[in-house]
């Protein structure tokens, strides 16, 4: 009931109907899981996510051993992003290792503790790297790859893979004992320079490659693609990659590279471990995901509200609100939000549910420019008519 109280005067109240702020979360955070066996045990507990803000110095306690240290600093040589590492005991061998990193769903351990990170750090990882876990012989799939991917899937990430680091052939095999459109593969190593033996060593690129689209994130934003961008801190690969058909037969077989056009090294590969064609780049991907989770968390705004034609509206202009500011920062190439008559019967509003539709379009990276040459013999009209006008 309005207040109808005496008032002598001028009144405001603001009206809670205003769209709601669709906002997309923080997308440039690495998430790296790996070992530390001489780290500080009160910093970097094991299977527990901590948050490193963005400068070496938050990497204080981490150790000299395992893989945590180099992983950080491939991170850091690239942006200086949000990263939150998971240390997990190193076993007696690889394999003990490898079972620590796989984890267990319930104690969520391993790659599991990834899970952690949002209640815990009040953020999630978004890009993902285990470098030194992740790659094999392409003749059985990788264990903490093949339990990586329903983490990614909750998480609403992409993980970044490193193959075998022999041949081409071993590394497409590799591949196809992944099917996932949140995996890319790296291959070979990178070569970057170890102070301690004062030589180059070869290095997994998995976690290079996440701080690169880290750096992307940052500086261009989630809807560019990470290729054909540089590596910082690399001397070299392992195993060279030309670019032309040798880079082409990596890349058309999902299998992303270092290449070298003579300006340094660069990244080089959009696609994800997946065959669909729709869904193959990882840009598109993300994008996706982004867009997606930045939908859902700001209709909890709506949640519980009571059905009024009021409350509709409102809803479905915010959703054409989000849309335009995608289309206009570059986002999206377009997108709308609806309300479908036919997907909402009385019955089903009355039982208290509403479907709203909507669609939009990711920029996919434009992988394949071409051109079509032509001679044209009337230019030579041209150079004698100049020739003509010069001689007079």
């Amino acid at each position: 009931m309005a207040d109808i109280s005496y008032h002598h005067g001028t009144r405001l109240s603001e009206s809670n109907e205003t769209p709601v702020l669709v906002q997309v979360a923080q997308t440039a955070v690495v998430g790296l899981l790996g070992t530390a066996p001489d780290a500080d045990p009160v910093k970097f507990p094991l299977n527990t996510p901590v948050l490193l803000k963005g400068t070496p110095t938050d990497a204080v306690g981490i150790g000299d051993t395992g893989t945590l240290k180099d992983a950080i600093d491939d991170v850091f040589d690239q942006v200086g992003a949000y990263t939150i590492v998971i240390r997990v005991e190193e076993g007696v061998d690889l394999a003990a290792t490898m079972s620590n990193l796989v984890g267990d769903a319930t104690a969520r351990t391993g790659v599991h503790a990834l899970l952690k990170s949002e209640p815990m750090l009040g953020i999630k990882p978004r890009l993902i790297a285990a470098p030194g876990f992740t790659s094999g012989d392409g003749v059985t799939a990788n264990p903490v790859v093949a339990e990586l991917v329903g983490v990614l899937d909750a998480l609403r990430a992409v993980a970044f893979v490193d193959g075998p680091d022999t041949d081409d052939a071993t590394a497409i095999l590799y591949r196809q004992q992944i099917n996932s459109q949140r995996v890319y593969v790296v291959d070979p190593k990178v070569l970057v320079w170890d102070t301690a033996t004062s030589t180059n060593v070869a290095r997994p690129a998995s976690a290079r490659f996440a701080g690169v689209q880290a750096r992307v994130d940052k500086k261009l934003g989630f809807w560019h693609s990470l290729s054909n961008k540089a590596i910082n801190g690399i001397t070299g690969v392992s195993r060279p990659v030309t670019y032309g058909a040798h880079s082409n037969y990596l890349n058309e077989n999902q299998v992303n590279t270092v290449i070298n056009t003579g300006e340094g090294y660069i990244t080089w590969g959009n696609r994800g471990a997946t065959d669909d064609d729709l869904w193959v780049f990882l840009a598109v991907r993300r994008t996706a995901d982004f867009i997606n989770e930045a939908i859902e968390k700001a209709y909890f705004e709506f949640v519980d509200k009571p059905f009024s034609a009021a409350n509709v509206k409102l809803m479905i202009e915010s959703g054409n609100a989000a849309m335009r500011t995608f289309i206009a920062e570059g986002a999206i190439i377009g997108g709308r939000v609806w309300l479908d008559q036919d997907l909402n019967e009385p019955i089903a509003l009355a039982s208290g549910r509403i479907t709203l539709s909507l669609d939009f379009e990711p920029p996919a990276p434009m992988e394949d420019i071409r051109f079509i040459a032509h001679r044209n013999i009337e230019y030579y009209l041209e150079l004698t008519k100049a020739a003509l006008q010069a001689a007079a």
